[in-house]
C-alpha cells in the first residue's frame, strides 16, 4: 500500500551511491546476494535476542534491496534473471524473520510465527501467480513500471512488512500481538489479490475471445 508513495522519494537519495558502485565495477546481482546474506544474519541475532544487531541487518538488507534495481537500470543491465534472483531472495528473507522468532521462543512465539508464515505464503503465491498471467497477457503496471515482475498492490507490501519487522525487533515482547495483527492484514491482501486478480484476468480473457 505504501510502496508506490515511498519509492519516488527514495530513488533520488540512492543516486550518489549508485554512481559510486558503478564506478568501482559492482554488479546489481552482487548487491542482491550481499544484501540477502546480510539480512539472513538477522536470524541468529534474533535467536540470541541481540535485537539491535538484528535491526541493523534488516535495515541494511532493505537498503541493498533498493540499490540493486536502481543500479541495474543505471547500468542498463536489467534482466529477467536478475529480477528472478531478487524476488526469490526477498521471499526467503521475509520468511526467515518470523521463523527466527518462532525458534527464539517456541512456547510463546511459535504459533504466531507459523500463522504469519502461512499468510506470507498466501501473499507471495498470489503475487507470483498473477505475475505469470500478467506477463502472458502483457497487462500494464503503471505504479511499478520498473519492476521485473508485475507488482499487484495490496494492503501489505514490502514497506509495511519491513516496518513490522523493525517493530518486532524494537518491541520483541509484543511479537505475538504484532504477528497476529499483521497476519490479519496479510489475509486481507490475499483475499483482495485473489478476487482482484481473478476479476482482471477473467475480463482480459473475455475481451480477447
Amino acid at each position: 500500500m505504501l510502496d508506490a508513495k515511498i519509492t519516488p522519494f527514495i530513488k533520488p537519495l540512492l543516486k550518489p551511491l549508485i554512481t559510486t558502485l558503478d564506478a568501482i565495477g559492482i554488479s546489481p546481482n552482487q548487491v542482491t546476494v550481499a544484501g540477502f546474506i546480510i539480512g539472513i544474519f538477522a536470524v541468529p541475532f534474533i535467536i540470541l535476542n541481540w535485537w539491535n544487531m538484528a535491526l541493523g541487518c534488516i535495515i541494511l538488507n532493505r537498503i541493498f534491496d533498493g540499490i540493486d534495481g536502481e543500479l541495474a537500470r543505471y547500468q542498463q543491465s536489467s534482466s529477467s534473471a536478475g529480477g528472478f534472483l531478487d524476488i526469490c531472495l526477498d521471499f526467503l528473507f521475509y520468511a526467515s524473520i518470523p521463523l527466527a522468532f518462532g525458534i527464539a521462543n517456541p512456547e510463546e512465539w511459535g504459533i504466531p510465527a507459523m500463522v504469519l508464515l502461512a499468510t506470507f505464503i498466501g501473499t507471495g503465491s498470489s503475487f507470483l501467480a498473477f505475475a505469470i498471467a500478467a506477463e502472458k497477457f502483457q497487462i500494464d503496471r503503471p505504479q511499478f513500471a520498473n519492476k521485473s515482475f508485475y507488482y499487484m498492490q495490496g494492503l501489505t507490501e514490502g514497506t509495511e512488512t519491513i516496518l513490522v519487522f523493525l517493530a518486532f525487533c524494537i518491541w520483541p515482547q509484543y511479537f505475538a500481538m504484532l504477528a497476529y495483527v499483521f497476519a490479519a492484514a496479510c489475509a486481507v491482501t490475499v483475499v483482495t489479490r485473489i478476487a482482484g486478480g481473478f476479476s482482471t484476468l477473467d475480463k482480459v480473457e473475455r475481451d480477447a475471445a
